[in-house]
């Protein structure tokens, strides 16, 4: 299997997941973190409203679980999958945890710290630079974050 074939396949599972986010009325992000063998250590999709918890992003979420079940708060080799660009938290979080890949679906251009809104990997001030690639089934990640947020804004209409 290609790179980008295994890429796409590890994301369209973090769709699912990103769909289990959208079910629970939370932002349809999702993520699957996976060994250097290629298999799944977690998956998980965002929770902050359902958890009262603000840092319950799909990274962090997935990124903790991994923590706990390998009993190790560092995960080199691990490859991370998620719909949508991390943000600065879970930037933070992937460096401290050293994850070696971030692949990420859709760009974030309000939030996003990799490509869009901010480029911290080109800073030059972090002690760990995974590898990168972006754009893995983008248009269905960026689809699915834009039904949600027009189902808001038509519910939010209705509403008055």
């Amino acid at each position: 299997m290609s790179k980008q074939t295994e890429d796409e396949y590890w994301m369209s599972l973090a769709l699912e997941q990103a769909g289990l986010a959208y079910d629970c009325d939370e932002v349809p992000v999702g993520a699957v973190l996976t060994d250097a063998s290629g298999e799944i250590i977690t998956r998980g999709h965002n929770q902050p409203i359902s958890s009262i918890d603000p840092t319950a992003h799909a990274e962090i979420v997935v990124i903790r679980a991994a923590a706990r079940l390998l009993q190790n708060y560092r995960l080199p080799q691990t490859t991370l999958y998620v719909t949508l660009e991390p943000c600065a938290m879970c930037v933070g979080a992937l460096v401290q945890a050293r994850v070696g890949r971030i692949v990420f679906g859709a760009l974030e251009p309000k939030t996003g710290a990799i490509r869009s809104a901010h480029q911290f990997f080109e800073y030059g001030q972090f002690n760990h630079y995974p590898q990168i690639s972006g754009g893995i089934l983008e248009k269905e990640c960026a689809e699915l974050m834009s039904r949600f947020f027009q189902q808001k804004r038509q519910a939010k209409k209705s509403s008055r």
